[in-house]
């Protein structure tokens, strides 16, 4: 059974109205597109976090930025109640904001400079009998071409967007967001380990069609410590680095 909170330096993170839980890869998602924003676009940008969950994303990036207003997206009801929660008692819980709803519906009266998403995952595989989690994981209320739609909306003509998606289906998240008119800026592929294979994309994408930074990252060595890669992203964040 997953633990009911995850406790962070400076926030706590607690999860179980939520379907999907707190994982590794999210938090690198947070950790590396806050550190890219920061060092090469904007030193506070206005955030829109679609799909929030637990709240774990806007969070880490409330931390980042700390003058950065950001709205944070959650159709599901019982996990935008918690992510609530989770941002009143946060330090930050005047700059963050949560809208219950549809994306595809709620009206946004604002554009951002930063767009993060962690989307639904596997749009062919086999679903769970866990109706949420399906909602959570795979593309039954939103798939890439109505993500792309929506960001196209509400991101600044000189912003970005990051997503995380699992690897082998990046691919083609890319051939149509190229389609749309978004170019990859930086794409992080991670390993679980140094022996382990691919398994998630972490990508920044914009509207320039500039030259991409490619490269790959291990979250643990051989032995199972974190990488000095790793640490590096997730000090700010984690309690025991």
């Amino acid at each position: 059974m997953a633990n009911q909170f995850f406790r962070f330096k400076q926030f706590t993170v607690n999860q179980e109205d939520c379907a999907m839980k707190v994982c590794t890869d999210a938090c690198l998602q947070g950790a590396y597109t806050g550190w890219y924003v920061d060092t090469n676009v904007l030193p506070t940008p206005r955030i829109l976090d679609i799909g929030t969950g637990t709240g774990l994303l806007s969070l880490m990036l409330a931390q980042r930025f700390p003058l950065s207003p950001i709205t944070a997206i959650e159709l599901d009801t019982a996990a935008a109640g918690q992510a609530a929660r989770n941002f009143t008692v946060s330090p930050w819980a005047s700059r963050l904001n949560i809208l219950v709803g549809d994306a595809r519906s709620l009206s946004l009266d604002a554009q951002y400079d930063l767009i993060i998403t962690n989307p639904p995952f596997y749009e062919s595989d086999l679903k769970s009998p866990d109706q949420l989690r399906n909602q959570a994981m795979h593309t039954t209320t939103l798939n890439y071409e109505e993500l792309l739609h929506i960001i196209d909306q509400h991101l600044a003509p000189t912003g970005v967007f990051s997503v995380l998606l699992p690897y082998k289906p990046y691919a083609a998240f890319e051939v149509l967001a190229t389609q749309k008119g978004f170019y990859p800026r930086k794409v992080l592929h991670v390993k679980q380990s140094v022996n382990h294979d691919k398994f998630r994309t972490i990508a920044v994408f914009g509207r320039e069609n500039v030259p991409r930074n490619e490269e790959v990252m291990a979250i643990k060595e051989a032995g199972n410590d974190y990488t000095a890669a790793f640490r590096a992203l997730l000090q700010p964040y984690y309690l025991y680095l």
